[in-house]
């Protein structure tokens, strides 16, 4: 073969690399976007999707001013929509939806609470876990029974409200109280954390054990006393889509408006805490050469599987 045809030979051949290069890299492209549609139509509620009809969520009552105000801002992102409410004790509300009451989304105070309605098959996947809340004693304003600790509201003269034990604010409170081995006799219970902050804001009570966020949704109608025993009885506030919701589309945007930034700066400014973040769970060593047997310590040879059952994480 002659010098020019090796040389004609060859450039043939790199054209012909070059050809099925940039067809695998144009098959590449196309299957990338395919999967990018396909995860856009997986969303709860894409941007072109007219959302309309009432949303109705039962809310525990800690829960009542950040929540009125993101359900204005949801009827405002989506013209047509209405966002109703129902709070009060998360036990109530639980007893209601589990009872057959007619609601698209649960919000409450604890995950105790919210198992009343997965156990009862009322709730539409996994409830998540969107903040938390931290107990704060509420007092007078100008706090002038110089309260400065939760044993302060021990004391007899006192007039100290809680929350019903059954209630997710008073099952904090308690808690809290055994964790100090302290004994309290309130002069009440209530039936939600914003009777019991009522209590004070009429002057009724010198005292009552609330969350953090209806303290300063309070304003100055009462001061807040922070203790150091809340923070072992901090509370998460999990949320879930109903089974039977009758607006399930709008009902599950509502919910991501909850979780989103916007939402969590909402609450986190009223005072609620964000959610713990999960731990990492460290990576399984893997398997060594060799037909899965190594080295151990001592200098034996050890099995994989024998191995992992000693060190692997669980």
């Amino acid at each position: 073969m002659t010098r020019t045809a090796r040389r004609t030979r060859r450039t043939l051949q790199m054209a012909g690399a070059g050809a099925a290069a940039l067809l695998a890299l144009s098959a590449c492209s196309s299957s990338g976007d395919s999967s990018s549609v396909k995860s856009d139509s997986s969303t709860p509620a894409s941007s072109s999707d007219k959302l309309s009809g009432t949303v109705t969520v039962f809310a525990a009552a800690s829960l009542k001013e950040s929540f009125t105000a993101l359900g204005k801002e949801f009827e405002k992102q989506h013209p047509g929509t209405k966002v109703t409410f129902s709070f009060g004790g998360s036990d109530s509300l639980a007893a209601s939806i589990t009872g057959g009451a007619p609601a698209d989304v649960f919000a409450a105070a604890s995950p105790k609470t919210m198992k009343i309605v997965t156990d009862a098959g009322d709730a539409s996947g996994t409830p998540a876990t969107f903040v938390r809340n931290q107990l704060e004693i509420a007092t007078l304003p100008g706090n002038p029974d110089k309260i400065s600790s939760l044993k302060d509201l021990t004391g007899s003269s006192l007039k100290v409200v809680l929350c019903d034990k059954e209630v997710p604010c008073g099952a904090a409170a308690r808690k809290a109280l055994d964790a100090s081995g302290l004994k309290l006799t309130p002069v009440s219970y209530e039936q939600d954390v914003k009777s019991a902050l009522t209590k004070v804001e009429l002057k009724e009570a010198d005292a009552a054990v609330v969350y953090k966020s209806d303290v300063k949704a309070a304003g100055d109608k009462v001061e807040g006393v922070e203790f150091p025993e809340s923070a072992k009885a901090v509370n998460d506030y999990p949320i879930a889509l109903l089974k039977d919701a009758p607006n399930a589309d709008a009902s599950k945007a509502f919910i991501a408006l909850v979780q989103s930034a916007e939402g969590t700066m909402d609450l986190t400014g009223a005072g609620f805490l964000t959610p713990s973040p999960r731990p990492l769970r460290p990576p399984r060593r893997p398997a060594p050469p060799g037909g899965g047997r190594g080295v151990g310590v001592s200098g034996r040879v050890v099995s994989a599987a024998y191995r992992c059952r000693c060190s692997c994480p669980r």
